[in-house]
């Protein structure tokens, strides 16, 4: 079914089925943020061999978000 495979195994055709199957309730929004949450912890943070790189993308997105909202005209 198309409703269980992930974005990234959907073809072109069937994104619109595909999107309309997922759950937009609150409920449904935080469980996905929930999902990319710990899943970027267990690829980036949670590892054997650790490194300050996953903690720099998060640094790096923040600091080009506030970029963002400082200046109106980009």
């Amino acid at each position: 079914p198309v409703k269980e495979k992930k974005l990234m195994d959907v073809k072109l055709g069937e994104l619109p089925s595909w999107i309309l199957m997922r759950d937009f309730t609150p409920k449904g929004i935080v469980g996905a943020f929930q999902r990319g949450y710990h899943r970027y912890y267990n690829k980036y943070i949670n590892v054997k061999k650790g490194s300050i790189a996953g903690v720099n993308m998060v640094l790096a997105a923040y600091v080009l978000f506030s970029y963002c909202l400082s200046y109106k005209e980009l």
